[in-house]
């Protein structure tokens, strides 16, 4: 499986990724090992979407960052207003 993953950090950042291993890479985030999160750490797990294809689970993943996808992700996925 491969997963879209939205975490939420210190001040509440944002972050929005793509695994095939999810517990490992919330792991990595909250360890300081991605140089885009590592200033934010502790990282919570909001929430995540399996898909079977890798290619699927990108598109998704692009999609959630850019115009009206970054809104679908905001009204649907973020608990709490961004800071």
């Amino acid at each position: 499986m491969h997963y879209v993953y939205l975490i939420e950090g210190a001040g509440g950042a944002r972050y929005v990724g793509c695994t095939n291993d999810l517990k490992r890479r919330l792991a990595e985030h909250n360890a300081g090992e991605s140089s885009h999160t590592k200033r934010l750490i502790p990282w919570q797990l909001v929430t995540y979407i399996a898909f079977q294809h890798e290619q699927s689970a990108r598109a998704f993943e692009a999609y959630l960052k850019h115009g009206s996808g970054h809104a679908f992700a905001k009204r649907h996925f973020w608990t709490r207003p961004a800071h």
